[in-house]
């Protein structure tokens, strides 16, 4: 019998259901088991009647160091768009379900680890925790939802800016520009995330999966950005730049990308 801990944990604490990421060891990086698991545990929250605030949080010293690059590769659609789609029911399971969803976030959070708190309806930073989108590092463009949650946060010029000049933020300087919603002392943030939603849990439930609803269809439907997402990166898992930029992740050199 294995006594290796699942990628995912969740936990109860009264109404609220506290997910966490547990791969610790490698910075909370999302592979493919635990994206799946992920996503089951969204929508089994989503799904339970007991549960009215979900919170969203890492193992160890950091949220989520974005995809697991030690487990990617050159792949071409047919294996690269079930990758990409599992990826997306993440977000799909958040942004179409009807309870908030709350990130903590402390350490790091880059790349899809990025993508994943800002799909989130709330994001408490700590304040030495770091941001950054990450994904042209490794000759991808970026998935689960960040074309359509970063410029909703951060506004589309920014947006292109933070993407195409990928910079670490802090905590403090993700909250000033709308990237994070509050920033807390280090090691505070499951703290502060509980009790937002400790607050949560006071309003009608009808009502914030409403509330839920509205946002999320203004000023146009997200979702509609995810299929999108999944096409672009699954033409980008088959090319020369995303290997050669997966290579120079493992030689820990800066990758040299020939459009190709």
């Amino acid at each position: 019998m294995s006594d290796e801990q699942p990628p995912v944990l969740t936990e109860d604490r009264g109404p609220i259901r506290i997910i966490t990421l547990n791969r610790p060891q490698r910075r909370n990086a999302i592979d493919l088991p635990l994206r799946y698991l992920l996503a089951e545990r969204l929508e089994e929250a989503m799904s339970d009647p007991g549960v009215r605030v979900i919170v969203l949080t890492g193992a160890g010293a950091g949220f989520c160091a974005g995809g697991d690059i030690s487990t990617m590769r050159r792949m071409e659609a047919d294996e690269a768009k079930p990758r990409a789609e599992a990826a997306q029911r993440v977000v799909r399971a958040i942004w179409l379900g009807g309870k908030p969803v709350i990130a903590a976030v402390e350490g790091a959070a880059f790349g899809a680890g990025v993508s994943l708190a800002l799909a989130c309806d709330r994001v408490v930073a700590a304040a030495d925790s770091v941001f950054s989108t990450a994904f042209t590092g490794v000759g991808l463009a970026g998935d689960m939802g960040i074309f359509a949650s970063l410029p909703a946060r951060v506004g589309m010029a920014k947006a292109r800016e933070l993407m195409l000049l990928p910079a670490r933020l802090t905590g403090e300087e993700a909250s000033a520009i709308g990237l994070a919603d509050v920033v807390v002392e280090p090691g505070t943030a499951l703290e502060r995330a509980l009790a937002d939603a400790e607050r949560m849990c006071l309003a009608p439930p009808l009502a914030v999966e409403a509330l839920k609803d509205m946002f999320r269809r203004w000023p146009r439907d997200p979702v509609s950005v995810l299929d999108s997402e999944v096409d672009n990166q699954v033409k980008l898992f088959a090319t020369d730049d995303f290997a050669e930029g997966v290579a120079a992740f493992h030689d820990k050199r800066i990758p040299v990308f020939r459009g190709k």
